[in-house]
């Protein structure tokens, strides 16, 4: 997220590549560390959409997204 933004997207690939894995990390990493956070959309049950905080890449991936 970026403030004033909303989502931002910052990278995408397949994480089934591991070329594109690794980028991914990297990009993700490089982003908190220079004092972003991160959150995944979630859809609940009624359809309302939440984001969930995430501080490590294998959180992004264990979170259902909506």
């Amino acid at each position: 997220m970026k403030p004033g933004h909303g989502e931002v997207l910052i990278a995408e690939g397949d994480v089934e590549l591991p070329q594109d894995e690794r980028r991914l990390v990297a990009e993700f990493r490089d982003q908190l560390d220079a004092g972003l956070w991160a959150a995944v959309p979630v859809a609940q049950a009624d359809g309302r959409r939440e984001a969930v905080m995430v501080r490590s890449f294998a959180e992004v991936r264990a979170t259902p997204s909506a």
